[in-house]
């Protein structure tokens, strides 16, 4: 160990263990000193259990000890605005208070306390020019009462209370006397509370601050609620005890032997020396003992002592994402004869390793990767708060299985704990069902940024170690033993410097001498206190950029794919860089769930509320936490299918398609691909015409060509031949059932197909004119075009009216604005074919014959100074084809604002913080709209599904024959409604009644739709064009002070999902495209060139309604 090394150590564990500052000592109440981070609590320990008999604790349910006793439940509650306005003595016994009723665990923002505040990166108490440690007058508390008995046979033992998560300052009184206090709101405050108590009925009393110190290290991105968060209990073990322990279990050189160390910590808390022994058994998944010990362990009076254990194990079972095989420990206390306790724990046998490979990189060097079990994985991550729509920040277990379900169905290897660790039954579920844990210390001060002088970031005040480091201690000492552990991150967005360094420094001499796993810090950069370069919010050519060109460790964005509403556009392409560089381990898509809170209007409407929703001139930054691949209630969002394809584990290449030759790729790491079954299918036109099932023996990271017999598809007019791959499972493995699709590819075959012949209709048609109404009529069919509204205002073919109410063919340039539309300013810069869809300037309308064919062209002049030019050839049947002409134009596009978001939010890789604003103007969408009736909901097509999909996030949607409906095709779980729905590469759609009768809609080439019971202005709120007015939460009176505009943006309109109601009418929207949806950010990436409409090019494009009788 270097000198430099030893020093900034001792520094460190100086800093810590310097003697808290109590209210006595420096005038000052707990929660306004910045040193006084605990008072009397426990210093913290691997969170487990105590049992009395051998098969209690080889169940490791906490419900199954004698020694535990759950507090959750009814507790009495009394609120208060400010400190101040607490009654006198409000803990003792005694005390007159008129208490209410609260729920344990639960924050009380959502129980009708206080305001929940959302703000991203600012100090929802000082969100402009913070001053820490400085606090307002006027802060909430919130008072928890009960009272609690404890158990006979408790008698004689240690009793400790166990807060595991309360938010912000806590003090914990028993029987009207202080025992502590604590910060730290996401890890636990445990309390030895003997002394406290007395014979029979116990008052326990927690009095939580809103905000301590502690706040200004818990500026997260997330809900700024109170109270207890978590688990409440008492539990109790012998007075002689094991305090904590320790498990190293790695892997030999072979990666196929065990290597056990267990260190066991015994405190004796009476007042004369004890001998008692240690033991320990490891048994494997059939409950076999591989490995025992024991050791005689003499404690001193009010001492503690330290046992060590070493065993070698061969042939272990080892434990990763796709096998997550555990052993059983059992540690015993025996005292003399008697066993005096037990305690049960989860080991799994893996080994991390940050080395170079044998690949050299552009630079001429090695890759350096990360390996688990000599392989180099790839972390196929996201990003998780603690979020439960109904109780806040409490998530309980039966909601955990839920979204690890749903991980693990869809490709999920890796969570990181954004940011701060999560609850205990967390991480056991993830040693249990195997997930990657990027664990994460509760240390954000974001509000401060990240200048490194005084003033700016907390980082690198030396004054703020002592809480960096307890926070650091804390996450290490409870979590140090998990097998899911893979990673620890040293805070997210608090700046770098001083303290930074001593918490890494500490967290690796630790990892040192235990399993060496990562530390990583994202605001470190390239900086030496992080193990990886976990940037944020890098796009798929900055991976490519720096795969190609090597690094000297391991890359794994610890943020990227912003899912904000409707998003995640380029990350088939991102993961295609990150596949084809060993540098490049992954990434934590931003991020699992919407963190929108359950209410209900005044007509017993749900929805979704979001910042600015609740109270008056409060910070907000609207609806910027829903970023989720789910929604509050956990159904996924469209892009969940394009994650899932990401991420599969099995790759398909074309060699020869023509020929039938495909090359199949496993890219597990530690599984044979045999063990799932390879199902094929060749259709033509979406039908099956034939396939197969095959079992493949690859290796680990090896391939194999598929040949597959494709004799006798011949090219047939109109007819396009694809082939689908899909591996499914055979057996069920953690979370996933057999027959589950773990992995799907298509692809077209290069079968061209044959000209179609073009449309004949018998009879002839007319044309008359009456002021601005153009009519064509045959005997079976009517088509009206209004030269002053610029719509075609009636579509009839056998007495059946197509158009509903007038609403028909008109053009169509805009689209209700994405979460990633306002982000980058798009509504702002883009106005302009907003009005062009709604004001039409008809320049001309000429009619001509064409044999038995009437052509109407009508040519749109449009704001931009192009000319949209539809062309509609009417045949005497009904049949009318639309040939489209879009010219180009040299309009600049509007300037647009940048957001404080851009500038401060996150360092973004390969751009500047402050994207400038592009001259070029780009269109939304190219199409038209009409409305059908509302009995005209019935949809089959043949294009890409059968989800919603957009031309940057349609990789997961294959071209196939779907059945779905208007109401069926609208996303209804965006938290703030938004342009949804669509469908991309479609070659037909056909729009029914029940009956069959309806209208057909056939490409010319392709095109992109959308069918809703609802319009394009539904789905806009038409807000702010810069952004939703969320943003800034003021009352409408001081808006209307300020500005009409501002008034304006206040009134709700379709801000959330209650304000969606289906029409009577659907509307279709045909487009020769729509831009993309983007999402490599939400606050200033647009969508890429290739997925964008330059106003200054020239299109051409066109469809042909074709009744359905």
């Amino acid at each position: 160990m270097t000198t430099l090394f030893k020093f900034l150590i001792g520094a460190a564990v100086c800093a810590y263990s310097t003697q808290v500052l109590h209210a006595e000592d420096t005038k000052l109440p707990y929660w306004k000193d910045i040193q006084t981070v605990a008072v009397n609590k426990e210093y913290p320990r691997t969170a487990f259990m105590t049992y009395d008999n051998r098969n209690q604790a080889l169940t490791g349910e906490y419900e199954n000890s004698p020694y535990y006793k759950l507090l959750n439940g009814t507790w009495n509650f009394y609120y208060a605005d400010a400190y101040k306005d607490l009654p006198a003595n409000i803990e003792q016994p005694d005390a007159n208070i008129a208490w209410k009723e609260i729920k344990v665990p639960g924050n009380w923002e959502v129980q009708g306390y206080g305001v929940a505040i959302y703000t991203n990166h600012g100090y929802e108490f000082k969100p402009r020019n913070p001053q820490p440690p400085q606090l307002p007058e006027t802060n909430p508390v919130g008072v928890y009462q009960r009272d609690i008995e404890i158990p006979a046979d408790w008698d004689g033992r240690d009793i400790f209370f166990r807060l595991e998560g309360a938010k912000s300052g806590v003090y914990v009184y028993v029987n009207g006397q202080e025992v502590g206090y604590s910060e730290d709101s996401k890890n636990p405050a445990e309390f030895l509370i003997n002394n406290y108590l007395k014979p029979g009925k116990n008052s326990l009393v927690i009095k939580i601050f809103r905000w301590s110190t502690g706040s200004y290290l818990e500026c997260q991105d997330f809900w700024r609620m109170s109270g207890i968060e978590r688990d409440v209990f008492l539990f109790s073990q012998p007075k002689t005890h094991i305090k904590d322990f320790n498990v190293v279990s790695t892997l030999d050189d072979t990666y196929k032997n065990g290597i056990f160390k267990l260190n066991v910590d015994v405190t004796n808390h009476t007042a004369a020396n004890k001998e008692v022994t240690v033991a320990y058994e490891l048994l494997d998944a059939a409950k076999k003992v591989v490995a025992e010990g024991n050791t005689p362990c003499p404690v001193t009076a009010d001492g503690q002592k330290s046992i060590s254990f070493e065993a070698a194990l061969s042939n272990v079972k080892t434990w990763t994402s796709e096998h997550p095989n555990l052993y059983r420990l059992l540690i015993s206390l025996k005292d003399g004869e008697k066993t005096s306790e037990i305690i049960p724990y989860t080991v799994g046998f893996r080994r991390f390793e940050i080395k170079p490979t044998d690949q050299i990189a552009e630079n001429g060097k090695p890759y350096v990767c990360l390996f688990v079990n000599g392989q180099p994985i790839k972390l196929k991550g996201v990003n998780i708060h603690e979020h439960n729509p109904e109780t806040g920040h409490y998530v309980p277990e039966e909601l955990m299985r839920k979204d690890f379900t749903l991980m693990k169905q869809n490709n999920i290897n890796s969570v990181r704990l954004c940011h701060y660790p999560q609850d205990r039954k967390f991480y056991e579920l993830c040693d249990e069902y195997g997930i990657y844990v990027y664990d994460e210390a509760n240390i954000e001060s974001h509000g401060m940024y990240y200048n490194l002088s005084r003033g700016g970031t907390l980082g690198n005040h030396p004054e703020w170690l002592k809480p960096h480091m307890d926070r650091t201690i804390n996450m290490y000492e409870r979590n140090k033993n998990h097998p899911s552990v893979a990673i620890w991150s040293l805070g997210n967005e608090a700046g770098n410097g001083y303290n930074f360094y001593q918490t890494y420094l500490w967290l690796k001499e630790r990892e040192v001498k235990g399993m060496n796993r990562p530390v990583n810090y994202e605001r470190a950069l390239w900086e030496w206190n992080t193990d990886m370069y976990v940037p944020q919010y890098p796009s798929a050519a900055w991976l490519e950029e720096i795969g190609k060109k090597g690094s000297d460790r391991p890359i794994a964005p610890s943020e990227y794919s912003h899912a904000m509403g409707n998003s995640n556009g380029n990350l088939a392409a991102q993961w295609r860089a990150i596949y084809k560089y060993p540098n490049l381990q992954g990434g934590y898509i931003w991020d699992w769930v919407d963190q929108g809170i359950l209410e209900t209007d005044e007509n017993g409407r749900t929805y979704w509320a979001y910042g600015g929703d609740y109270g008056t001139n409060a910070p907000s930054d609207g609806n910027f936490l829903c970023n989720g691949i789910v929604a509050p209630d956990r159904t996924p969002h469209p892009a969940m299918t394009e994650v899932k394809y990401a991420h599969q584990n099995v790759g398909f290449e074309a060699i020869d398609p023509a020929a039938g030759k495909f090359l199949v790729k496993n890219r597990f790491y530690f599984t044979n691909l045999k063990k799932y079954m390879i199902s094929y299918t060749v259709k033509a036109n979406g039908k099956t015409i034939k396939g197969g099932k095959v079992s493949l023996d690859i290796e680990p990271q090896g391939s194999k060509e598929l040949n597959i017999n494709l004799n006798g598809l011949k090219p047939k007019a109109g007819t396009e031949y694809f082939v689908d791959f899909v591996v499914t499972t055979t057996e069920p493995e953690p979370l996933i059932p057999a027959g589950h699709d773990i992995a799907s590819e298509q692809f077209r075959l290069p079968i061209e197909p044959l000209a179609m012949t073009g449309h004949k209709a018998s009879g002839k048609t007319t044309v008359s004119t009456d002021g601005d109404v153009i009519t064509v009529l045959s005997p079976r069919m009517q088509f009206v075009f209004n030269k002053k509204s610029g719509l075609v205002t009636s579509y009839k073919v056998n007495g059946t009216e197509y158009f509903a109410e007038g609403f028909g063919i008109q053009p169509n340039f805009w689209r209700a604005p994405t979460d990633n539309d306002y982000g980058n300013g798009g509504p702002k810069r883009e106005q302009i074919w907003k009005q062009s869809s709604k004001n039409f300037n008809v320049a001309d309308v000429t009619t001509t014959t064409d044999g038995n064919k009437t052509v109407l062209t009508v040519n749109y002049l449009l704001a931009a100074g192009n000319l949209y030019i539809m062309k509609y050839t009417i045949y005497p049947d009904g049949v009318v084809h639309a040939g489209i002409t879009f010219t180009s134009t040299d309009m600049k596009a509007a300037d647009t604002e940048v957001s404080e978001a851009t500038l401060m939010a996150t360092f973004t890789p390969g751009q500047d913080a402050q994207r400038l604003a592009s001259s070029k103007l780009n269109v939304p969408r190219i199409g038209v709209r009409f409305h059908l009736p509302s009995d005209m909901n019935q949809v089959e097509y043949f294009g890409r599904g059968p989800g919603e999909n957009y031309i940057d996030r349609n990789a997961s949607s294959f071209v196939d024959l779907y059945r779905t409906t208007a109401d069926q095709m609208y996303t209804n779980n965006y938290v703030r409604p938004q342009e949804n729905g669509h469908r991309t590469d479609t070659r037909w759609v056909e729009l029914t009644r029940k009956g069959g009768k309806g209208l057909l809609i056939r490409a010319d080439s392709t095109i992109g739709f959308n069918a809703l019971r609802n319009s394009v202005e539904d789905f806009d709120s038409e807000e702010a064009i810069s952004r939703p007015r969320q943003w800034t939460n003021f009352t409408p009176e001081e808006v209307a002070n300020h500005n009409e505009e501002k008034a304006k943006n206040v009134i709700r309109r379709m801000t959330h999902v209650n304000d969606i109601t289906p029409r009577n009418f659907v509307e279709v929207c045909i487009d020769m495209k729509q831009q993309g949806v983007a999402g490599y950010d939400s606050w200033g990436d647009r969508p890429l060139p290739e997925h964008t409409l330059p106003a200054n090019k020239e299109y051409h494009w066109g469809f042909t309604l074709m009744p359905v009788k």
